[in-house]
This record gives structure tokens, C-alpha cells and sequence, in this order.
């Protein structure tokens, strides 16, 4: 019969269990001595491996960080002896009922000679599953892939979590095996992702919804004012004198619309408002007209006392009129001439608060133009804390960013600084409104330490560079600093695990999805190998209309084509002409990509 040891088996039956014991206490670590000819194939004691430390009713728990050869000159004994040193990170006792559980943290300490073992297979399960309904299955244990690593999802999602490794580590892969459990587990969470390469499109098969550039809407007034300077601007410093304009007449168009709303006049009607006679902020989130802007700036254009300024007020108005025409920010835009009223619409779309079975929404921010994308995630981050906190958190909201340190970067001067403020204020207060946060970086030092630090699970895998390290050793307790000493020889797929979601800090594999599944970028795949010349050259044509289309207004169409009568072999479309070709162009090539996504699935 193997030897029982406080309701668990002892992992050394039919052996001198006497032989393991505690030789050293130190803080959080312990050092155990045992004998080398009790280690079997089976349950060999090494780096990764759990030991459990009796001491009286209570057994404390530790993990294995380092393995040593005693010196023959300090054994006391006969015979090679080890010695293990293991981090202290949890004990098992009885509760109140007398059921044996496992929880995190240590309230006693082993003294010298307490008798210690190694924990097998089944030990090991009743550990990481525990008794809890919200773990969730996302790998297996790195040292004995019999036994599944679980998350607890609450902890993890409303503490959030971050994941971090080097380029082509899995990181994307990983993170979409856990958001899939997250949702599976969460019905009444949303997530919303900020896909920076349109990887994930596949990753939730008929349970997200994808927006894009063509089906993305996001009105120019909802952007604060810092956030429509970085788009008028391109993320270049503003001009003042343009600022100072803006910022007086932005709240007079927002007061002309909502009169015109309310006496049900024409927009051709401008009703002549003072500033001071304006009840909004330039911030206010209520819908305006671009018209109704140009008018006021032109009317100041026009009086005396300004034709000093005359230029910057040109200006002005050329600056906002390029912006407006162009084709890229259509989803600002669209509605420009015509108005109304979408907020409560497009929160509904854009949080999925009406679900029909899909609880994620995946922004494409790589379809955007590369101008917006900061100013994008900043709206949007924004309004994801914002409708939490005039909600009161009814409804819970998971923001998963990918590339985080893009948009949250702990240099100052780079990048801008209101996406950052945007996400810094959903790690440091969004919990309490019922929004939480979830980062993906591939540079965890250039990410700002504010949000990192308050993320309380990590996943971190593969990083040769120091400065990541150190960072990742500053934002973990001393209890699993020696775990991390496994991240730069990690595989693909594996990972270390701290934190409030994990059980137990702990090395692991990720589950490996079907192919279908796996996170990919929509451009990854090569055209087909057997594709004619003229098949080439169509889908080259293709590109270049879609090119062309995506950055021209029906206005410079018309330039184009009464300018132009041949170009290149062929004439350049004109008016609605051109945005048929570019939708013509998206279909071939479209259909190029998804031939050649098939054939890469069936190789």
C-alpha cells in the first residue's frame, strides 16, 4: 500500500519518506534534501516540478527553481543526496467541513527537518482545477502534459491580463485560445478588439463581428477635440491659430444644429449664435454639421477686423474640406451633409449590447489609413470607459489591444498622448465600472509601466531581450521572480503564468487550435502558384484601381478625367465611374486571396 500522507499519496511509496526533508528556510524559498536513488523516471525531482512540505495540519506547497549535487564532505549520510530549492506559493488545509482545498499564499512556515515529497499527476489536477465553476482549460503543464493549466476567468478578465513575448512566439494564437474560453464562460461579457493586423477575423468563426474600414462608423462628433486636431493634423503638431479657431466655432455649430433641430428650420438657415450663447463644450459628444463649421468659419473670414487672418482662416477651411472628400475617412464622414443623431446606435453596434449570438467585435484597424489609427483607438477606448461609467457598469466590456505599446508607450514624446491617457484610465479605474483590459506587446519595455503594472495576470513567453526581462522581474512578487529565468528558452506556444488568473504561477503549453481557427493575417497567403500571366496582370490592374480608389474623391475623378484622356494604356474613371472600378477591384482581388487562403488550408 503506498504510504498516505494527509489524505494525499505519497509520491515516494514504498520508500523512506524520512529521507526528504526540509534543510534550509529562507524567506519564501525552502531548500529540500532527498536521496538520488529515490528519484524515479516517473516523478523525478528537477526544475518545474511541485513539491508539497508537511507542517502539522497543513501542507505548504512550493515549486521546484533549482536542483543541486550535495558534496560528499556535507552529507551526513550515506549515500548522493540533492538538494532542491523550490519557491513557496500556496498550501493546502482543511476548511470548515473538513474538505482539503488549496489556496494561494502561505500562513505558516516549515522548520528544519519537516518532511517533504514530490506531488504526482492526480495531486496536481485537484490543485489547478480546484472547485471553482469559472476555471476554463487554456493548456497543459509543461513538466506533465497529462495535467490541464487552467485560468479562473473572472480573475483574470476583471483584473486584467496581459500577454507578452517576443515576434512569432504565439503570442496571437495563445491570446485567441484564451478569449475563446473567455466568451464560452462569460456569456454576458463583451469583448471588443483592436486587431492592428486583421489577424483574428476567423479566430470566433460566427460569434464576432468584423468592422472594418467599409462597415466601421464613427461620426467626427464623437471625436474630442485633441482627437479630431490628430486627424485634421495627420498626428503632426497643430497650428494654434487654426486650434484657436476651432475651438470657439466647433461649440456654435453643435448650438446652431440642435436649434435647427428643435424650430425644425433648414440647414441652409444659419441661426447666428454668440460664444457666449453656446451651451456646449468643444468636447460635448452631440452631432453637429461640417457645413454648418465651414459657414462660420467663412462668415469670420469675412469680417473686417479679421483680414489679417484671412489665410489661416483659407486654410482652415482647405484643411477640413481635403479631409472630408477623402475616400479613407469615409467612416467619419459619411454623414457629414446630413446629421442626425447615432450615438445610441453605434454604441449598440460597436459593444455588441444587442448580441444575437455574437458577443465580440473585431475592429480591422490595418483596413484604416495609418493617419487615424491612433486617434481611432483613443475614440474608442474612450468611449468603452465612458459608456461603463454612465452605465454603472451594467454592462461588462473586455478591450483587448494588440500592439499595445503603439498606442501606450512609456516614452513621452512618442506616440499620442490621449489613446495612451485612454487606456490608462480603463487599467487604473476601469474595473470599477465594469470595463476591463487586456494588452498584447511584443516590447513590454517600451510599454508605459502605469498600465502594465496594473495588470494582474501575466502570460509571459519567449523574450531574449534584458530590458524586457527586467521589466517583466519588476512587475512580479519574489515568490515566482525565479520562474521567469525559464522565459528566454522557452518554445513556441509555451508560457509562464502569474498572477490572480492562474491558480498557480506556472510553466505551460498553450492548446493548439484547428488550422481554421489560428489567428492569420488576411494578406498572409500567396497567390496560387499555377495562376496565368494574364491572370496576373488582371489582379496587378486590380490593385492598382483599388489603390487609386481607396485615396480619390469623386471631384478628383472628374479633375482627372476631363484633364486626361489616356493614361497608362487606359482612362482614368470619372465620378461614381472610379468607385465602381475600386469596388470591381476589391472583388478580384478579394477572390485572388481567398482562392489562395484555400489552397494554403488544404496544404
Amino acid at each position: 500500500m503506498p504510504e498516505s500522507f494527509n489524505g494525499f499519496p505519497s509520491a515516494l511509496s514504498n520508500r523512506n519518506a524520512d529521507d526528504c526533508y526540509v534543510s534550509s528556510v529562507k524567506g519564501s524559498e525552502a531548500y529540500i534534501e532527498l536521496p538520488i536513488a529515490t528519484t524515479t523516471e516517473e516523478l523525478r525531482t528537477t526544475v518545474g516540478k511541485f513539491m508539497a512540505i508537511e507542517t502539522g495540519a497543513r501542507e505548504l506547497l512550493g515549486q521546484v527553481t533549482e536542483v543541486s549535487l550535495k558534496t560528499q564532505a556535507a552529507s551526513t549520510t550515506g549515500g548522493p543526496k540533492a538538494i532542491a530549492r523550490i519557491d513557496l506559493v500556496g498550501e493546502i488545509s482543511s476548511d470548515a467541513s473538513g474538505q482539503r482545498r488549496f489556496r494561494r499564499g502561505v500562513s505558516a512556515y516549515p522548520a528544519i527537518h519537516d518532511r517533504a515529497r514530490i506531488i504526482g499527476s492526480d495531486q496536481l489536477r485537484l490543485i489547478f482545477r480546484g472547485d471553482k465553476s469559472s476555471f476554463a482549460e487554456i493548456g497543459r503543464l509543461h513538466h506533465d502534459t497529462s495535467v490541464p493549466a487552467y485560468v479562473d476567468v473572472e480573475n483574470l478578465v476583471t483584473k486584467h491580463f496581459a500577454v507578452l513575448g517576443s515576434t512569432g512566439v504565439g503570442k496571437s494564437s495563445g491570446l485567441a485560445v484564451i478569449l475563446r474560453q473567455v466568451i464560452a464562460s462569460w456569456p454576458e461579457l463583451r469583448v471588443l478588439i483592436l486587431d492592428n493586423h486583421n489577424e483574428y477575423g476567423g479566430v470566433f468563426a460566427d460569434r464576432a463581428n468584423l468592422v472594418g474600414a467599409k462597415n466601421l462608423r464613427l461620426p467626427y462628433w464623437l471625436f474630442n477635440f485633441e482627437e479630431f486636431s490628430d486627424v485634421l493634423y495627420a498626428g503632426k503638431p497643430p497650428i494654434s491659430a487654426e486650434i484657436d479657431i476651432l475651438s470657439e466655432l466647433i461649440p456654435l455649430a453643435k448650438t446652431q444644429y440642435l436649434n435647427r433641430r428643435q424650430t425644425g428650420e433648414r440647414a441652409s438657415s444659419l441661426r447666428k449664435s454668440e460664444p457666449r450663447q453656446s451651451s456646449f463644450s468643444v468636447d460635448t459628444p452631440v452631432p453637429y454639421l461640417m457645413q454648418d463649421l465651414l459657414a462660420l468659419i467663412d462668415e469670420r473670414m469675412g469680417k473686417l477686423e479679421n483680414r489679417s487672418s484671412r489665410m489661416t482662416h483659407h486654410r482652415l477651411i482647405g484643411r477640413i474640406e481635403t479631409v472630408k472628400n477623402d475616400p479613407r475617412y469615409a467612416f467619419m464622414f459619411s454623414n457629414a451633409t446630413v446629421g442626425g443623431d447615432t450615438m445610441a446606435t453605434i454604441l449598440t453596434e460597436l459593444f455588441r449590447l444587442e448580441a444575437n449570438g455574437r458577443q465580440a467585435t473585431i475592429i480591422q484597424l490595418a483596413s484604416l489609413p495609418i493617419e487615424v489609427v491612433d486617434a481611432v483607438v483613443c475614440v474608442i477606448s474612450r468611449l468603452a470607459f465612458d459608456f461603463g461609467m454612465w452605465s454603472d457598469g451594467a454592462m461588462p466590456l473586455l478591450l483587448v489591444c494588440e500592439e499595445a505599446h503603439r498606442f501606450a508607450a512609456a516614452d513621452p514624446t512618442v506616440g499620442f498622448t490621449p489613446s495612451k491617457n485612454a487606456l490608462s484610465r480603463i487599467a487604473k479605474e476601469g474595473r470599477k465600472y465594469g470595463v476591463y483590459l487586456g494588452l498584447v506587446t511584443q516590447r513590454p519595455a517600451e510599454l508605459d509601466p502605469t498600465i502594465i503594472s496594473q495588470c494582474n495576470t501575466l502570460f509571459a513567453m519567449r523574450m531574449a531581450n534584458e530590458r524586457d526581462q527586467a521589466l517583466l522581474k519588476s512587475a512580479v512578487s519574489d515568490a515566482t521572480a525565479n520562474l521567469l529565468e525559464f522565459v528566454p528558452s522557452l518554445g513556441t506556444g509555451e508560457v509562464v503564468g502569474f498572477g490572480e488568473g492562474m491558480p498557480l504561477p506556472v510553466q505551460f503549453v498553450f492548446n493548439r487550435l484547428s488550422q481554421e481557427l489560428l489567428p492569420r493575417s488576411e494578406a498572409a497567403a500567396a497567390l496560387p502558384k499555377d495562376l496565368s500571366p494574364a491572370s496576373r496582370t488582371e489582379f496587378v490592374n486590380a490593385v492598382v484601381e483599388r489603390w487609386r480608389g481607396s485615396i480619390m474623391s469623386q471631384a478628383q475623378g472628374q479633375t482627372a478625367s476631363a484633364g486626361q484622356s489616356e493614361s497608362i494604356g487606359s482612362q482614368m474613371p470619372s465620378g461614381n465611374a472610379a468607385y465602381q472600378r475600386a469596388e470591381q477591384a476589391e472583388d478580384k482581388i478579394s477572390k485572388a486571396l481567398q482562392q489562395a487562403r484555400r489552397e494554403y488550408l488544404s496544404r
